[in-house]
């Protein structure tokens, strides 16, 4: 992203605003239960590498972060099918994006219809990303 973008932010660079940390916080109190379940595989590196949950990113709280590969794991409710927010995801991945994080988004039917599949997709992704 250029300094002349309109999303573009010279301080958002430096590191979240204190209140998302206070606001993560909350948010991992209060997970949703498709959260839970994808942090039930994920927690104690389970698979090998350390997850964070609910992680403030800049002015974004992620869902998940490794930051070991840069990956960001996101996990989309019904809401995310409206184009507004579809508009407003798009955006967000630019931003994320442009710090060199990797996105991997997931429905919360995947992940209570099929956590396996998930798990290979996200260890799939932490393959590609170690030949980087």
């Amino acid at each position: 992203m250029e300094k002349n973008h309109p999303g573009y932010n010279k301080s958002m660079w430096k590191g979240a605003p204190p209140e998302n940390f206070s606001r993560a916080r909350k948010l991992r109190q209060n997970m949703t239960s498709t959260e839970k379940i994808l942090w039930e595989k994920l927690n104690n590196n389970q698979l090998g590498y350390k997850f964070r949950r609910q992680h403030p990113i800049h002015f974004f709280i992620v869902d998940f972060y490794c930051h070991q590969f840069k990956l960001v794991i996101e996990i989309d409710g019904g809401y995310h099918n409206n184009k507004e927010q579809r508009t407003a995801d798009q955006k967000r991945e630019e931003l994320l994006q442009f710090q060199e994080l990797h996105i991997l988004r997931f429905t919360n039917e995947e992940i209570v219809e099929n956590i396996e599949k998930v798990i290979e997709q996200i260890l799939k992704k932490i393959d590609e990303l170690k030949l980087l």
